[in-house]
């Protein structure tokens, strides 16, 4: 294609989803259930205060190409949120098959790797680069990309580790390099969407162990659907009982009296 004046933009030059594969056959099938289960429970308790569901994008798998330089390369999170983006892709037409960022043109803004052993050394930025391949995840989401927070999770040691890009808070001699966040009970609160990230030790989808899961502002773990319902299932049994006992006792103080009440 001829160049013209004034250049075209990415999203008329450059493959979209639709055009870029969404799945690499080479690759060794599903992940395990930890890793279908723990994405869940972070997009299910991920709530920013200041935007709603619909600006909100979270996708766990997904193939993220990042470089329009070279359109196919691709990294694939566990899990990742993007905010001030449509829940649906284009115009709220489509689920997304992949997430683009030349056409998305906005960047995540929290990654989540989950460690195991084929992936900690380059998960932590660990291994050496090599120029006759793509770069490596830490390189990718702190220099290019530029993920304001990297979190990692071990679940063999239950160890949650965070990573924020220099400049998110206050000015730094090195600048565009992750720091590690020092944390307060294992979490780590986030000012900018009044969330934090921390671990939990407790049940999801019947597993007992300790989970990362999302928090606000008074400390309290946000609910999934499930509790939600199950906590208002709760309150409602209990103003019925409450109703109960309080009718009862009004009928007791009836009678008590001589008079006999109409309890149809």
């Amino acid at each position: 294609m001829y160049q013209t004046d004034p250049p075209l933009s990415p999203k008329e030059t450059l493959p979209t989803m639709y055009d870029l594969p969404s799945e690499d056959p080479e690759e060794k099938g599903l992940p395990d259930q930890f890793h279908l289960l723990q994405p869940q429970l972070l997009s299910e308790t991920f709530s920013p205060a200041n935007y709603t569901s619909e600006e909100i994008f979270t996708a766990s798998d997904m193939n993220l190409y990042y470089d329009s330089r070279h359109p196919l390369w691709y990294k694939r999170p566990d899990w990742f949120a993007v905010l001030g983006v449509p829940y649906l892709y284009s115009d709220q037409k489509d689920l997304r098959l992949s997430y683009v960022v030349w056409q998305e043109g906005v960047n995540p803004y929290i990654v989540v790797e989950l460690l195991s052993p084929g992936t900690e050394k380059e998960d932590l930025g660990q291994t050496l680069p090599d120029v006759e391949k793509p770069p490596g995840k830490w390189e990718i989401y702190e220099q290019i990309l530029r993920v304001p927070y990297y979190a990692i999770f071990d679940r063999y040691q239950s160890e949650f580790r965070m990573f924020q890009l220099n400049g998110v808070h206050e000015v730094s001699l090195k600048e565009n390099r992750y720091t590690e966040a020092t944390l307060t009970d294992n979490r780590f609160w986030i000012p900018s969407i009044e969330l934090g990230l921390g671990v939990w030790e407790g049940s999801y989808k019947n597993v007992n162990m300790p989970w990362l899961r999302w928090y606000d502002k008074d400390g309290n773990w946000v609910l999934t659907p499930t509790e939600f319902e199950r906590q208002r299932a709760d309150q409602e049994r209990q103003r019925a009982e409450q109703e109960r006992q309080k009718t009862e006792r009004l009928i007791a103080q009836l009678r008590a009296l001589g008079v006999e009440p109409d309890i149809d």
